[in-house]
């Protein structure tokens, strides 16, 4: 897992073997000031305009993102860790609609997600006809956000296909997971482990037991579980891995369960797919 400082911000390499008019970039916090625009404690490369950061860095590192993606506009939701998916077009506001995940066939324009523990998941096909963002926290996985982003993806990606092409289904899919909260770091609750083996029994896999009800979870291995029932078995990215753990990172990632409880604020990592 590499940096790519050759775009213009702050970021990782997402490797995977994704289709030439397929584009996809995970910011990064940024090593230094001239990184970004926010101070600290969400210094410096912050996204989110809903963590406390001054209005004016937040309008500078996104354009800077902007420019970093050669004009394609990154079009930010208002998450709330649910499974809600929306269908981004030209006339999409930024910022204006309540969703957790996006799918997009419009050219230049990017499904972004915003994270800082929770895990980014990006989609796109074979044909390079579409692509897709999703927000997975335990929430949004456990309530269907990744099965109601592929059935958004498959219903616009036939709608855009040409006349007579065959369509590969989920054969023809890839995933790419970003950086998240690690499972040596993400304790939970019962209650948590609960809400995916009540309808998947296999799932007990991706919990440790830590002693007085509490669990270490698995998001990547639960995101996988989840993406393999709908066929969807060509997964790049986050294997699990101390290197993808937002927590365990400090220099590379925002942690929100890190951040607010040292400095009493979190700044926010976007994924972004688009079509070029």
């Amino acid at each position: 897992m590499n940096s790519n400082e050759s775009a213009g911000v702050p970021s990782m390499i997402v490797d995977w073997p994704a289709p030439p008019a397929v584009r996809a970039l995970c910011t990064l916090r940024g090593a230094g000031a001239g990184d970004g625009a926010s101070a600290a404690p969400r210094a410096f490369f912050n996204l989110g305009d809903h963590v406390g950061d001054a209005p004016a860095a937040v309008a500078a590192n996104r354009a800077r993102l902007r420019q970093a993606m050669g004009g394609a506009r990154p079009v930010f939701m208002q998450q709330v860790h649910g499974a809600q998916v929306a269908l981004l077009t030209g006339l999409t506001p930024d910022g204006g609609i309540t969703a957790d995940a996006a799918v997009s066939a419009g050219r230049g324009l990017a499904c972004t997600v915003l994270v800082a523990d929770c895990l980014p998941v990006l989609i796109t096909n074979a044909a390079g006809t579409a692509v897709a963002a999703a927000h997975a926290g335990w929430r949004g996985l456990a309530g269907g956000v990744l099965e109601q982003t592929l059935q958004a993806f498959d219903a616009l990606a036939l709608a855009v296909s040409a006349p007579g092409a065959i369509d590969a289904g989920a054969a023809g899919l890839m995933a790419w997971l970003g950086p998240c909260i690690g499972p040596r770091a993400y304790e939970v609750g019962a209650e948590v482990r609960e809400a995916f083996t009540a309808s998947d029994a296999g799932a007990a896999a991706c919990f440790q037991p830590r002693g007085a009800g509490k669990f270490l979870a698995d998001l990547p291995a639960l995101a996988r579980r989840r993406l393999a029932a709908r066929g969807v078995t060509r997964v790049f990215g986050n294997d699990g891995g101390s290197a993808w753990c937002t927590l365990e990172q400090p220099r590379r990632f925002y942690s929100y369960r890190r951040d607010q409880a040292a400095h009493g604020a979190s700044g926010r990592m976007a994924a972004c797919i688009w079509l070029a």
